[in-house]
């Protein structure tokens, strides 16, 4: 009981230095969410799926500062549509015309009646507060001001880009992005750059029948900012959702993905990539997914990949979870690391719980240092140690960077791990 009372009490505090919205069509969510991080508390290294993750500098009302940069215009080479945040605020004259692409703001939105994202905000995250409580992502719900709202009918003609740029030393933003495909629909969403010294972000992606959702993010650049991010998903009939994300740098990072699978024949793909030096400053990085495969032949995939060094850490939990009835499920789950010296480390829980007797699923780990005969083999054909050891990186990457489909995106992808390699020679 006193721990809760600390965990509610923590809320409070946090809670106090936020203002709640109210009035506009996100009023019923934000109360439910309101009351739901109340009750909940902030996170508790006694927490299951935080005794790996201290939260305290997350639960801190105030972050620790964190030197602003503008890492550019990473998608620059792409035809895209750009809409630009900075310290988590929209900046209207560096973005693309948002009425030409069907997109409205969070802020802006007031009382208008947006039914279809009314009926979205707070739904696909309270779902996944159960069976484990996420306080962080209830808190973004309730407190939220600024966001896009996005709702593709047709084929999206090209991607959407949110570009982040982290200005203030001390700026703390709390984003809520709400995204729904109509049936049939196709979107690419592109992510970049770093909000805020420390930043929460929550994505809510409702995909009808045979949409198609394709998601690339880059969180890059900055070494101590501190990040925590949730993308909720439901899958309908015939859907696919694929989600990839390469992290390097990051003092603190925890990226949530929960999916749920509504729909029979659905897709569900979430990959990481992500590249830790703690040679300057702490690295940690962690990666928390929960599947839910609830329809008939579906199919998942968690692809996770970390390689570390110089004390950095790497947390991965991931969970498959098919309930009755779910025949035919083909669940799949891989993490590794690779890990550059001794004083690195990388903590895994993969779960498998499973109701229904006729399905394939898989779940497994590893974690090793540098292939030595395959360093032998490179270095006795005159391969310098650094290249060689960056060739092997970049294969270990490998199967995590294929889960892009887009091949322009992928081979971009992968000359940003090239470039981090060569930035950290030993």
């Amino acid at each position: 009981m006193a721990v809760l009372q600390q965990k509610r009490d923590a809320a409070a505090a946090r809670l106090d230095a936020l203002t709640v919205a109210t009035g506009d069509f996100t009023a019923a969510a934000r109360s439910d969410a309101l009351a739901r991080v109340q009750a909940q508390g902030l996170p508790a290294r006694r927490d299951e799926y935080w005794r790996w993750t201290n939260p305290a500098a997350l639960n801190a009302v105030a972050p620790s500062p964190a030197a602003g940069s503008d890492a550019g215009d990473e998608f620059a080479a792409f035809d895209r549509i750009k809409l630009v945040f900075v310290d988590g605020v929209f900046d209207a004259a560096a973005s693309d015309d948002l009425s030409q692409a069907g997109i409205e703001l969070l802020s802006a939105a007031g009382n208008a009646d947006i039914h279809w994202a009314g009926a979205i905000y707070g739904t696909l995250e309270k779902a996944g507060q159960t069976p484990v409580d996420r306080p962080f992502a209830a808190l973004n719900t309730a407190t939220a001001t600024e966001g896009v709202l996005i709702r593709v009918t047709g084929k999206a003609p090209k991607p959407v880009h949110l570009q982040y740029i982290h200005s203030s030393d001390h700026s703390d933003p709390i984003l809520h992005h709400i995204v729904k495909l109509e049936e049939g629909a196709e979107l690419t969403l592109l992510e970049s750059g770093t909000p805020g010294a420390r930043f929460n972000v929550v994505t809510e992606v409702c995909l009808s029948k045979d949409a198609k959702f394709n998601h690339i993010r880059v969180q890059g650049a900055e070494q101590d900012r501190q990040a925590l991010t949730h993308i909720f998903t439901r899958v309908a009939e015939g859907a696919a959702f694929k989600s990839f994300t390469m992290t390097m740098n990051g003092v603190l990072t925890r990226n949530e993905c929960v999916i749920d699978i509504i729909g029979d024949d659905a897709v569900a793909h979430v990959a990481g990539a992500a590249l830790g030096d703690g040679k300057t400053e702490p690295f940690h990085h962690d990666d928390t997914v929960f599947i839910t495969h609830g329809a008939l032949r579906g199919e998942s995939r968690q692809v996770f990949k970390k390689v570390l060094k110089n004390g950095a850490n790497g947390i991965f939990q991931g969970k498959i979870l098919v309930k009755e009835g779910a025949q035919k499920t083909d669940g799949y789950q891989i993490s590794q690391s690779l890990l550059l010296d001794d004083d690195s480390q990388f903590l895994a829980k993969p779960e498998l719980e499973i109701y229904a007797d006729d399905v394939v699923c898989s779940h497994g780990s590893t974690t090793g240092s540098i292939d030595q005969t395959a360093m032998f083999y490179l270095r006795s054909r005159g391969v310098p140690v650094e290249d060689a050891t960056a060739m092997l990186v970049l294969s270990f990457m490998a199967d995590a960077v294929d889960e892009i489909e887009d091949e322009a995106l992928r081979d971009d992808i992968l000359s940003r791990l090239e470039a981090w390699l060569s930035r950290h020679r030993s």
